[in-house]
């Protein structure tokens, strides 16, 4: 997911002060500067991370004065590796990174044409693990699984610790190979003012409208009635007009993105499995289990992109943001909502990004209005709700994992130097401090670290969820996609017309489906003829009548005669405990 640039935060820049004056030397020392100045808090006491260092700079001898270009997304993690990690490894190793940052879009964009022509633009990217299905089919990609046991075995840290990385599942393969190494990672949870939710007042008004209590909403008809409760029963708190959700529907690139990240799903539009339904996964693509190759989106050929619950789910997103968002809201692109939260009028967000906690935790007087005077979150996030159509063993979520990935258009030599970088600013050396200032938590041990211990209560909840088991139904797109940047342009160009007007939720999703599948099926054609997908490509079914395979306990899932069950509610804290108890 993309996010607009913003200023380098203080820590950053003080580092750029402080240590890039120093005379650069490939050596010890240097790596003792950088520890002791800039890499703590880290999982690693001293000495150790002294001897990781040392294996950088011993691995990196023979690329000493190479320069290597890599390219990312913006967010603040990538803006810190950026301007003071790429610093330190050149001091460290001797090795110059220019670390490119542009929008989710370029960065794709930069993939799909090194995929494509063969020529080295970079030598290394960090792109989401959405690509994992294009990655591990089209044989550009370096199988990482390989390449760190054979070509990249001497460059390859041993303390490296994959195990250690929590989004290690997401950039699997089909074939069960690593095919990108998690950099930064976060979640898309509920987000809402728990100031107001804790008022004696509002508690005793909700519950006597809806005869249940006001919290956490653990299904969707509780988020529903809770949008309804404060943007037309509420209307205003403290004399401002406030509103019970927050969205955006222009139609735009980002707009497919809100509904391929995992919209679908939170509704219940998937099968059972983890990190991704079989047969269908959240977008309705189908894929049998112990095949890679997908055969269908449309309800016509198994898929669910057009079902019920999808349909369901398109709907429910459309009401909502023309009933209860802030005015314009439906107009917004993904960057005019990103202030929203902070302007202090909205009551909850039923998908929030967790990117966002570092700026939603920012001072008051940076325009915050949802911190007190001390600067503690009047905010907290939790579990997304449920939809009507969400079964236990489900996904609830989406999870983006920026990824490196490395591409064999590269020249081995520029690859090599590249992956050192990449193993350098997700090191365990490294990793505790980077994700201070970005929050983006890719390693187990750091967000067990006692630093963060201390630090989660002024987070609100991100620590807890993290330290929790529940974290795992949070997922990133799967290997069911088999070319991302192909099929995820098609998102936004029909759900677009959903809020313009132009089209019915159902008409709207008829429509992906068969332009889905008539990509997937000119993929299945180069397959065949040229094992383009490396023979996981698109094998399509044949079209049968959508009720041979609507309610089948492997389809698609029928209408349900209700979808508004009675709505359910928990109590924050007692989520808290549960997580915490809960915790390995």
């Amino acid at each position: 997911m993309t996010f607009k640039t913003r200023p380098l935060p203080a820590a950053v820049a003080s580092a750029v002060l402080a240590l890039s004056g120093a005379a650069a030397q490939a050596d010890i020392n240097a790596a003792k500067r950088w520890i002791d100045k800039e890499f703590q808090p880290s999982v690693l006491g001293k000495a150790e991370q002294q001897k990781e260092m040392q294996w950088f700079i011993d691995a990196a001898k023979p690329f000493k004065g190479m320069e290597i270009n890599v390219l990312s997304e913006t967010i603040p993690t990538h803006e810190y590796e950026a301007k003071v990690l790429t610093k330190a490894f050149q001091e460290i190793t001797g090795i110059k990174v220019n670390h490119q940052l542009l929008g989710e879009g370029e960065v794709v964009q930069a993939v799909q044409t090194q995929m494509q022509t063969n020529r080295n633009l970079y030598d290394a990217y960090i792109n989401d693990s959405d690509l994992i299905g294009t990655h591990s089919r089209l044989q550009s990609a370096v199988n990482l699984s390989d390449w760190m046991a054979g070509e990249g075995k001497a460059v390859t840290n041993p303390m490296l610790d994959v195990n250690d990385f929590i989004g290690r599942s997401f950039t699997t393969g089909p074939d069960g190979k690593l095919w990108q190494l998690p950099d930064q990672q976060f979640a898309n949870l509920y987000w809402f003012r728990y100031d107001w939710f804790q008022r004696p007042d509002l508690k005793q008004k909700f519950k006597e409208k809806y005869g249940y209590d006001l919290g956490v909403p653990i299904n969707w008809s509780a988020y529903e009635d809770i949008a309804e409760f404060f943007s037309v029963q509420v209307k205003e708190i403290d004399g401002k007009r406030i509103y019970g959700h927050m969205d955006y529907g222009k139609r735009a690139p980002d707009l497919g993105w809100r509904m391929t990240d995992a919209w679908l799903s939170m509704a219940g539009a998937s099968s059972k499995g983890l990190p991704n339904g079989r047969p269908i996964d959240e977008w309705g693509i189908r894929m049998e289990p112990g095949t890679c190759n997908p055969s269908g989106a449309s309800v016509a050929r198994g898929g669910e992109t057009n079902g019920p619950a999808s349909v369901y789910a398109i709907a429910k997103w459309d009401e909502w943001l023309r009933k209860y968002a802030p005015p314009g809201a439906a107009d917004y692109d993904f960057y005019q909502s990103l202030p929203a939260l902070a302007q202090g009028n909205v009551a909850q967000q039923i998908f929030w990004y967790t990117a966002f906690t570092a700026s939603m935790v920012a001072p008051k007087k940076d325009g915050n209005n949802t911190v007190n005077d001390a600067g503690k979150p009047l905010w907290r996030m939790a579990p997304s709700p449920k939809g009507p159509y969400w079964q236990d063993g489900m996904k609830l979520g989406y999870q983006d994992a920026g990824s490196w990935t490395l591409f064999k258009s590269t020249p081995l030599e520029r690859r090599k130097a590249a992956w050192l970088y990449a193993q350098f600013v997700v090191s365990k050396t490294v990793d505790a401090k980077k994700s201070h200032v970005g929050l983006t938590f890719v390693r187990d041990s750091t967000v067990r670290h006692k630093s963060f211990s201390d630090r989660a209560p002024n987070l609100g909840g991100l620590v807890e969820f993290y330290r929790s088991p529940d974290r795992v139904m949070w997922t990133p797109t799967g290997v069911n996609v088999p070319d991302y940047p192909k099929l995820a342009q098609l998102w936004w160009q029909n759900i677009g017309d959903v809020n313009s007007g132009a089209f019915t939720p159902q008409q709207a999703m008829d429509r992906l489906a068969d332009e889905m599948d008539q990509v997937m099926a000119r993929m299945q054609s180069a397959d065949e003829k040229a094992k383009t997908y490396g023979g996981c490509g698109p094998r399509m079914n044949a079209k049968k009548d959508p009720k041979e395979w609507l309610g089948r306990a492997d389809g698609p899932k029928a209408k349900l005669a209700n979808e508004k069950p009675k709505g359910q509610t928990m109590d924050y804290d007692e989520l808290v405990k549960r997580w915490t108890s809960a915790q390995k």
